[in-house]
């Protein structure tokens, strides 16, 4: 799907030749010089190679190589300028450089919320734009609606192999309406498998959906700052341009229109954008180089049916005087050749190679890594396989970089080491799914464990007794330190409750007391959780009007466990007797 430059320059210039040498320049400026690697790919020169490889698609880009609109941008700058009056803008320059104000909203919330999510990748919102123009002409022109889903399906040719990548359907067709082939969907050109780990919610209206110009926007920019590729870099830009379409042409494009969006832009309303004309599937001349119908082709004169060349008319034939003698048979197309099998194409099914079971405690990373192996039918190992691990199940356990999908290359031993896993907070079980890029054959399903935050031991922070009297507060607050084996147990739950004793740990109804938020007694705390340096300080406590001493039980995940003695006993009086209860009224005088 070469893009043909020079059938697409753009109607103003002053000539063809001049138009063609000014793009030829800036596409020569701009475009890296590429290397092609053994798995297909194509990275710029001198950007340094990222492991593990996040690419998931059988042909090495977010778009399966689908085609693209191909029309440069004007060589015009754009030159927006504000108009002197109030109303709408006074815009000079072409109309490329209006983009329709939902798609300009959804690029630039996207870049807002890449800067706060992944700081180093340095997104421009120009990057989207441009890619958003090649794939699909900035969603039609702006055709979208009030929440940017665009108003019908945006759908590349299926991917069948024919003049295309061969991607079977992987999503019973619920994005692209095809259950046989993938397609290219929605106003950034995702493919579904694709879509299925890169695609996001930037609406927030609770689901992702590839149609959506806001979800698409924000799934574009986080596949293109994966690996931790910077934008501000030329390498990093390049590589990540590469990885949405792997074509020199494609980059060399999508350059242009990048530069173009950077000397300036405007918003024009929904709808009313421009839309490209030509495509890299698209090899017929463009702008007047085709010939209308009537025109005689390729210079020659037009003849008449029944015409002889010098223009006279043919001369009747007698009946029965034999037939008008056939048209050659039109030639057969050549067969095209076979191509050469990949050792993708020789994998059978994948193996577990050895993987031990996986478990971590929540926020560590998980000790074993997942291991599988490629093999044959005949069980040989095939190495140069890229395999995918694909995390699913209600989790936020990631892999190390935070991404919840990674390709990953078999070695020379045909086995595949998925990245390290990382926990996150939430506990339970989840699977991580091994499948074969670009193959559809047995993969294998691993379950993994989140366990949560344990303590062994609980000691409180001071030992000063705590005290009350009938109906006060108590004047000092319980803190508790949580450690697990020596070291700090943050962000381990806990539960503190007023028990009737050491060995009856059944909830007091009487004695000291917390408050809820109405103010109402509770005697049970749950919810609890020790923060970052493993404290624990607990609400203040209270007692009501019956004295004694009464026992307060905390205890955490883990088993650790720790019982603090309250005292609620009445105020001693001045003579130091804690036994004697002031008296209400003032005593007698001494005269009396």
């Amino acid at each position: 799907m070469a893009a043909h430059f020079g059938s697409r320059l753009r109607k103003g210039a002053a000539t063809t030749a001049v138009a063609a040498a000014a793009v030829a320049a800036l596409s020569a400026s701009q475009a890296p010089g590429a290397t092609g690697e053994d798995h297909g790919r194509q990275t710029a020169a001198g950007a340094a190679t990222a492991a593990p490889d996040l690419t998931t698609d059988s042909s090495g880009d977010a778009t399966g190589s689908s085609p693209y609109y191909t029309d440069l941008p004007p060589l015009n700058s754009p030159e927006p300028s504000p108009s002197s009056s109030i109303g709408t803008p006074v815009v000079r320059g072409g109309s490329e450089a209006g983009i329709p104000a939902t798609v300009l909203d959804a690029y630039k919330r996207a870049e807002a919320e890449l800067r706060a999510s992944k700081p180093g990748c340095n997104l421009p919102w120009q990057l989207l734009a441009a890619i958003g123009k090649v794939e699909s002409g900035q969603a039609r022109g702006g055709r979208v609606d009030a929440n940017g889903t665009t108003l019908g399906r945006i759908l590349g040719p299926q991917l069948d192999g024919n003049g295309f990548a061969l991607i079977p359907d992987t999503d019973h067709g619920a994005y692209d309406g095809n259950s046989r082939y993938d397609q290219a969907v929605g106003p950034m050109q995702f493919i579904p498998s694709t879509w299925a780990w890169a695609g996001r919610d930037g609406n927030d209206d609770g689901k992702s959906d590839p149609n959506n110009i806001y979800d698409a926007a924000l799934a574009a920019g986080h596949y293109l700052c994966r690996n931790d590729w910077d934008m501000s870099s030329t390498a990093g830009l390049h590589s990540a341009i590469l990885s949405y379409n792997n074509s020199q042409d494609y980059l060399n494009l999508v350059l242009n229109w990048v530069d173009y969006y950077r000397k300036g832009t405007h918003t024009v309303p929904d709808g009313t954008g421009p839309v490209p004309e030509h495509r890299s599937d698209d090899s017929t001349p463009h702008h007047g180089t085709s010939p209308k119908p009537s025109d005689p082709p390729s210079g020659k004169p037009h003849r008449k049916p029944h015409e002889k060349p010098d223009g006279k008319p043919d001369e009747p034939r007698e009946p029965g005087g034999g037939e008008s003698p056939k048209p050659p048979a039109p030639p057969k197309p050549p067969v095209p050749p076979t191509p050469p099998q990949t050792p993708t194409d020789t994998v059978d099914h994948l193996e577990d190679a050895g993987t031990a079971k996986l478990t971590a405690t929540a926020g560590d990373a998980f000790a074993e890594r997942i291991g599988t192996r490629a093999e044959t039918k005949a069980g040989k190992t095939v190495g140069k396989v890229r395999v995918r691990f694909t995390i699913t199940g209600d989790t936020d356990a990631t892999f190390v970089g935070g991404e919840r999908v990674a390709a990953v290359a078999t070695d020379a031993k045909g086995t595949a080491h998925a990245p390290a896993l990382q926990a996150g907070e939430k506990t339970g079980t989840f699977k991580i799914t091994a499948t074969v890029v670009g193959r559809p054959v047995k993969g294998v399903d691993y379950t993994a464990t989140v366990t949560e935050r344990t303590a062994d031991t609980l000691a409180r922070t001071g030992d000063t007794p705590l005290t009350c009297t009938p109906g006060g507060e108590f004047a000092d607050q319980v803190q508790l330190k949580a450690t697990f084996k020596g070291a700090v147990a943050d962000k381990v739950a806990a539960t503190a409750t007023l028990i009737k004793s050491d060995t009856d740990a059944t909830e007091n109804d009487k004695g000291p007391y917390f408050k809820d938020a109405d103010g109402k007694p509770v005697r049970t705390l749950t919810g609890l959780r020790t923060d970052g340096k493993g404290l624990l300080t607990l609400p203040k406590l209270y007692a009501d009007d019956t004295t004694g001493t009464y026992l307060l039980r905390v205890t955490t995940a883990g088993g650790a466990t720790l019982t603090v003695e309250l005292k609620v006993a009445p105020a001693a009086d001045s003579s130091g007797d804690p036994g004697t209860t002031p008296s209400a009224t003032p005593s007698p005088s001494a005269s009396g």
